[in-house]
């Protein structure tokens, strides 16, 4: 499917779907559970859906509440405890890594061989860093295509309580073994010499820790320990909305002749991606969050500009929150002066190298934006000047630009097209975005963004 996108101004109040970090996570430890567990608000999305049918191999069950083909607001899953297993088949894990990477650990925990696949995308993400902190603790791991780092992968269990350690820049993986160390007998000590999305580890302590189980997390991150052997019992639970696809109408908002309101905002600080408020706001952007309302009020048509900062530039370090990088790229775009997202090193991982392929497709439309090993630089330009006239420098213009069926890359470009002052942005292969915001550009028309299929 292509999206078109052209200037728009927007207005009205939307509600953004659940997080789908809190969502899986909710759909694990359910299945690890003794007990029916309650999951409300759960994001309905592609990989939130590939967690649900994995943990099936499990010997859990799940009721997703389906009607008219559509998911319920609450999903009810009945945990295997201390009847869960091996699992009985191939896990297919779709396009999500977080599926791959948190239930590998815990498959291993069984006596057993494991064999884990996924899509196209999946099967060119990393895997040694988990074959090397699994074969610390016990498991054999197999890559089944010779001189390649990425699934399909073969795992033996069991894995035993014992010290590990990882350079942790990706956080997927060590969550996994801190869910994993639940169900093994003795301390796990995980040493990360080099942690990076530290939020993400964070949100699984307090998940655990609401479990029952005893966690530590140094503060700097760089010592876990998890206490096993740790029976966890069923909850209920909601999740709460993710900030990660708040920051989508956030940006599209602020480039354009925009108010709107979106409600059901996470104030817990569970998720690292609400530090995008706090960057925006110091360019003078107009953000009103109210933590008693969970509503964030978004004025756009402001010009937005780095001259107050040190040394006019804006630099953002994303190693905590690096799935911003799509959404910060494009409004960065939009700042006056520089802009610097810096220790990035892990988006070359992710679904696609997002340090590529968002240096390239903005170029396409027009960017001055050059990329690094691990950071991105951007020389920005406002709409306007500060006597309130057109800016001339502002140069970006429509095209047609790849998702590289990247979620995150197809709606921060499709968000980019409503800033720009005329021309129109076409944004192949958009239907991906349902991996992490189902309804998308549905949700974004309600609120006038005049998105349409071509």
């Amino acid at each position: 499917m292509k999206i078109q996108s052209k200037r728009a101004e927007l207005c009205g109040t939307i509600t953004v779907p659940g997080s789908k970090s809190h969502t899986i996570r909710a759909l694990l430890l359910a299945a690890m559970a003794e007990g029916t567990s309650y999951i409300h608000n759960p994001l309905p999305s592609a990989d939130c859906l590939s967690a649900s049918k994995a943990i099936l191999e499990l010997g859990a069950g799940v009721d997703l509440q389906e009607k008219d083909g559509k998911q319920g607001s609450t999903w009810i899953v009945k945990g295997g405890g201390k009847n869960l297993h091996l699992p009985s088949n191939v896990v297919d894990v779709g396009n999500s890594g977080s599926v791959l990477y948190f239930l590998s650990p815990i498959a291993a925990t069984f006596e057993g061989w494991s064999i884990f696949t996924g899509d196209s995308s999946i099967r060119t993400r990393p895997v040694k860093h988990l074959e090397d902190m699994l074969s610390q603790v016990g498991a054999d791991i197999y890559i089944s295509r010779p001189g390649l780092d990425a699934p399909p992968m073969l795992i033996r269990g069991p894995i035993k309580a014992g010290k590990i350690i990882t350079d942790g820049r990706l956080s997927q993986y060590v969550t996994g073994m801190m869910m994993a160390a639940t169900r093994l007998q003795g301390e796990t000590e995980i040493v990360l010499t080099d942690p990076k999305e530290t939020p993400y580890l964070t949100m699984t302590k307090q998940w655990l820790e609401a479990m029952g189980a005893k966690v530590f997390v140094s503060e700097d991150f760089k010592r876990i320990t998890v206490q096993g052997k740790h029976e966890i019992k069923a909850f209920d639970k909601t999740v709460p909305s993710d900030w990660e696809a708040v920051a989508f109408p956030l940006v599209a908002a602020l480039i354009s002749e925009s108010r709107i309101v979106i409600n059901n905002v996470d104030c817990s600080g569970s998720q690292g991606d609400d530090a995008i408020v706090a960057v925006l706001k110091s360019v003078e952007a107009d953000i009103q969050l109210d933590r008693q309302k969970h509503t964030l009020t978004v004025t756009g048509g402001k010009r937005l500009s780095t001259e107050n900062l040190e040394n006019k530039v804006l630099r953002v370090n994303l190693s905590g929150w690096p799935d911003g990088i799509c959404a910060m790229a494009v409004i960065a775009c939009f700042i006056e002066g520089k802009t610097i997202l810096e220790d990035l090193g892990v988006c070359r991982r992710k679904e696609t190298d997002r340090i590529k392929v968002m240096c390239s497709e903005l170029t396409k439309l027009g960017a001055d934006i050059t990329e690094g090993e691990d950071y991105l630089e951007i020389n920005g330009h406002s709409q306007k000047l500060s006597n309130g006239k057109d800016n001339p420098d502002f140069k970006l213009t429509g095209g047609s630009v790849e998702s590289f069926d990247d979620h995150r890359v197809a709606m921060s470009l499709a968000c980019l097209g409503l800033g720009l002052p005329e021309g129109t942005v076409e944004v192949n292969n958009a239907e991906c975005c349902s991996v992490s915001f189902p309804d998308f550009f549905t949700v974004m028309n309600s609120i006038k963004a005049g998105f349409f299929a071509v």
